[in-house]
This record gives structure tokens, sequence and C-alpha cells, in this order.
């Protein structure tokens, strides 16, 4: 197997992107035991808000430093909104995990990003632009698209898939891998074929008569050119297969980072390091201001003026959220029955950074 990618420069990230049900989350559980078999445990970083259970260790946990129900509650948000301004909150102390990810480096060689599986919420909201923008600035990183191979044997719904991770890799600017999963079900061979033999895939089309096969027909040759260049694999998280060949092609994604983005980053950060920090500070201050433009409720607004927890007040521990284990949460984790390896690895450093600003007004 392929060594280190990045040895010298930073871990390599793998920021892992999947809609709901594609196995995200299995396949973050399986890469991570792979690589504590290798004798190279990732640092791994939760950023789903919502999930119920994680079947990984975590070194970093969304869900120790905002309390989600509660910003759906302050906010009267429903589960997506509560998300995306879990991860606003989050957004604006990713610094500090930057920190915690420099520390890590000569003990780790990759890093693992779990997202959110409304995928949505993480690819085209403000913070999900912060987050992504740090991280490869800073170290190589890698897009990993998870997708439900057994879902996209239908030519359009393959077609939709593709379409996304298509905008998904105009979006990040960044060396992009598509994981098939659920090899165990169906072998993804026929997915490459569509994408390699455009006859092949006509073929399959001819047997749909409906509008969107018109149109499926006409987008597939304008996604010729992005089909040339993907780097496309096979696995099953489930039965641990296809693993080899996921890391031969993090290798190879990691060394087009070095050739050809890292360059462009480094040059970046020398001719327009004033700019990038104004445009952060912009990001980050249209965050603020989008959690505090949403209004509570008029009726209550003024009455619970003095005792409603602001912005920061919703940064907490996970002491409020044990009390209510009972109730049904949001999830986008698919349903596994495997039990992590491990314990929790939470960076108590970052656990307490967190909790500092609760404590101290608590204090005055």
């Amino acid at each position: 197997m392929a060594g280190p990618p990045s040895a010298g420069r930073g871990p390599l990230c793998l920021l892992v992107l999947g809609m709901a049900g594609s196995g995200k989350t299995t396949f973050v559980q399986r890469v991570t035991g792979h690589l504590h078999g290798r004798g190279s445990p990732p640092y791994v970083i939760n950023l789903d808000p919502a999930v119920l259970q994680l079947p990984f260790p975590a070194n970093i946990d969304i869900r120790d430093t905002v309390n989600y129900k509660e910003v759906m509650k302050q906010y009267g948000l429903g589960p997506n909104g509560g998300i995306v301004t879990s991860l606003n909150l989050f957004a604006t102390r990713f610094d500090q995990v930057m920190k915690f990810i420099e520390k890590c480096q000569d003990t780790h060689q990759y890093v693992l990003i779990d997202t959110p599986g409304q995928i949505e919420v993480f690819t085209w909201s403000a913070s999900g632009t912060i987050i992504t923008e740090a991280l490869a600035s800073s170290f190589p990183t890698v897009v990993v698209y998870v997708m439900d191979t057994s879902r996209s044997t239908n030519p359009v719904t393959f077609m939709s898939n593709m379409l996304y991770a298509c905008s998904i890799l105009y979006k990040t600017k960044l060396p992009f891998i598509v994981v098939m999963n659920k090899t165990d079900i169906i072998d993804h061979s026929f997915a490459v074929e569509w994408m390699q033999d455009f006859e092949t895939f006509q073929d399959a089309l001819n047997q749909e008569t409906t509008y969107a096969s018109n149109l499926t027909r006409s987008m597939s040759l304008v996604l010729d050119e992005f089909y040339s260049s993907l780097r496309v694999v096979g696995i099953s998280a489930v039965q641990g297969t296809g693993l080899d060949e996921l890391f031969v092609q993090v290798s190879s994604a990691a060394e087009e980072y070095e050739r050809e983005y890292r360059p462009e980053y480094e040059r970046l950060k020398k001719s327009l390091a004033s700019a990038q920090s104004e445009r952060r500070r912009e990001q980050l201050e249209r965050l603020r201001t989008d959690m505090g433009s949403v209004a509570l409720d008029p009726g209550t607004a003024t009455e619970t003026s003095a005792s409603a927890p602001g912005p920061s007040d919703l940064i907490l521990t996970r002491g409020a959220l044990a009390e209510e284990e009972d109730e049904e949460a949001d999830s986008d984790a698919d349903d596994i029955d495997h039990q992590a390896t491990e314990e929790s690895q939470e960076e108590p450093a970052f656990h307490n950074f967190m909790r500092q600003p609760k404590q101290s007004r608590s204090s005055q």
C-alpha cells in the first residue's frame, strides 16, 4: 500500500461528503478502523451536530461544543436550519480546530472530517466554505464523495448523482474522489462503464422514455470532461473491501494537491494575505449577522429577552443533552449495528476552550 502522501507537509485531510443513506458514516468508521489496523490512527473530526451516536472515536466532536436542540429552540428552526446555525457557531471558532490539527501533524498522517448527511447544508453554506478553505489553505486536502451504488442503477438517478458530484468538485476546487459504496450489494462496474463508454450509457437510457431521460442524454455529453479526470473507487464499507485501492487514489489525489493546488494557495498567501484575512473576517461577521437576524417568536421576544441565551451561550458541553437522551432527535446517520472500538478522544483543551465564554459570564 502507498505510504503517507503528505509526509513533512502536514497531515492529509479527507473531507468526507455524501447524501443521507449513502453509507458515509459507516465509511468513516471502516476507514478509521483500517488506519488503526495499519498502525496509523487518524485524527477524526465530527461536524454533524444532529447525529445520535458515532460508531467511531472522534478527537473533536461538534456535539460536545454546540447544543443542537437549544439552537433549534432559540431560533425556532427546523432540523436543517438547526444544523446550519450549529455549523455557523462552530465555524466562528474553527481557528482553534486548526491549531489542534497543527499540533497533531507529527503523530497523525490523516485527518478524517465527517460532515452532515444533509449535504447541501455543508457544501453551499458560508460555514462550509470557511471550514473547507481553512483546511485547504494549510494542509493537503482531498474531497471524498460517497455515493450509494445500489441506488444509482437507474441511468437518470446515476446522472443526477454525477451532476451533484460535479457541482461539488467545482465548488470546492480540490482533488476529488468518488467512492461508490455498497459494492457488496451490487458491483460498481456498470457505473464505470457508463462513464467510460458513452454508447453503453445511451443504450441504458433508450429504455427510458421520460423527459428526464432526454435531458440526461444531453447532460451526459456535458460531463464527458468531468469523467475523464475523475477518480472512482468501488468499496463496501460493511465488508471493508476496496480500501487498498482507495488509498492508492488518495495518494494520487494528495500528489495532485501538492502539484497543482498548494503552489496556488502559497501564492495567494503571499500576495493576498491581508485580503484573505479581511475576507475571513467578513465571512465570520456575516455568520454572526445571520444568526443574530433570526427573530424569536414575536409574542415572547420581549418577555424572554432578559433570560434568552445569545449565540455564544449555545456553545455548551453535552451535559444538557445527557438529560434528554430519552427524547428522539433528528439524525442523518446511517443505521449502524457496529460499535466503536475505542473510547472517544475529544481534545480536552478544545473542550475547555469552547466552555470558556459561558464560564466567564457566569462568574461575573
